[in-house]
């Protein structure tokens, strides 16, 4: 088990990890602030004011904008930062990395200009290949106030998979291993595209078997894609795939599904964005995995018409017809 541990990103998330961490008193604990401002706040209020309200953050978390004290000695470090912002904030903290010391992604995400996944990014900038995956349905909003949740650690290592798995298992948040960190990066990215989709079947009024059929629909879209880049196929019945997709689309937590419920209320994406503190990573997802589907020539309809709704303007009554009327087949034909 790792007890000195340094979680890089002080998002909704970032917070939430930490004080699962610190709950039991084993890990020293320290949270880094990539901005003064938001870390300013967080020494003042001992809350995430912005992302995670009414949960007091321990003294047990020391809080800090200060990379290196953050790091100092740290034999784990987690990085919780937005994939979007990741390369940019890494640059900042890769000469605080202590040769052969573990990573631990949470983000969720692809890098939109290399198709990356986040463990690719750290390992591509920290030099290291001890990098492991955090993943599954584990809303920030629950995690920080103690209910339960399962997830996965993931690695082709499996002793630091299960070091990972020991570090932050507790009594209410257990951890599995799994040795598929491909699969399950693709589940954490693409199911943020379901959750925008499942949002537009919520804000058009669609009902429960359209929420239903995209769901199941979805995951065969996700399993498709993700096999053909190298993933297990099993890893998508999984924690990491179909269980983070069900709390995708069902919750009222979903920063992505938020999004899909604006979108079919008619407002553009450009404007929602002005209007979100948080990230909501499957918008960038849906630009990356349709321009790489299409040039791997794998179909993606679902993901397709996300797409042409938040990048072409295109109305979601008319995606929804659309994906309805495509050439019939049977449930289980690859396409």
């Amino acid at each position: 088990m790792f007890t000195t541990i340094a979680i890089l990103g002080d998002g909704a998330w970032g917070t939430a990890v930490a004080l699962l961490l610190a709950r039991d008193g084993r890990r020293r604990v320290r949270l880094w602030s990539a901005r003064a401002d938001n870390g300013r706040l967080l020494r003042e209020k001992r809350e995430n004011v912005r992302f995670l309200p009414g949960v007091p953050i321990p003294p047990e978390v020391t809080l800090t904008t200060d990379v290196a004290e953050a790091t100092a000695d740290a034999d784990l470090w987690v990085s919780a930062m937005p994939t979007v912002y990741l390369r940019e904030t890494l640059t900042r903290v890769r000469p605080h990395l202590r040769p052969g010391a573990p990573v631990v992604s949470l983000s969720k995400g692809l890098e939109i200009d290399t198709f990356l996944r986040p463990s690719e990014i750290l390992t591509e900038l920290l030099g290291t290949s001890a990098v492991a995956v955090l993943s599954g349905p584990s809303h920030a909003e629950e995690v920080s106030r103690g209910l339960p949740a399962s997830v996965v650690a993931a690695s082709r290592d499996a002793e630091l998979a299960r070091r990972v798995q020991a570090t932050f298992n507790t009594e209410r948040f257990r951890v599995y291993t799994n040795l598929d960190p491909i699969g399950v990066e693709l589940g954490g990215a693409l199911k943020n595209i379901m959750g925008i989709a499942s949002g537009i079947c919520e804000g058009l009024g669609l009902g429960d078997n359209a929420r239903s059929a995209l769901m199941t629909r979805g995951l065969a879209e996700m399993a498709r894609f993700g096999v053909a880049l190298g993933a297990a196929p099993a890893t998508f019945s999984g924690l990491a795939g179909l269980g983070d997709l069900i709390t995708t689309c069902v919750s009222r937590h979903g920063r992505n599904r938020f999004v899909g419920e604006q979108l079919a209320r008619g407002r553009r994406w450009s404007e929602i964005h002005a209007s979100m503190a948080m990230v909501a990573e499957g918008v960038y997802t849906a630009r990356s995995v349709h321009e790489r589907a299409r040039r791997m020539n794998v179909e993606m309809p679902i993901t397709a018409e996300v797409y042409r709704v938040l990048y072409e303007d295109k109305d979601p009554r008319t995606a929804v017809a659309d994906l309805m009327l495509r050439s019939l087949k049977g449930e289980q034909e690859p396409t």
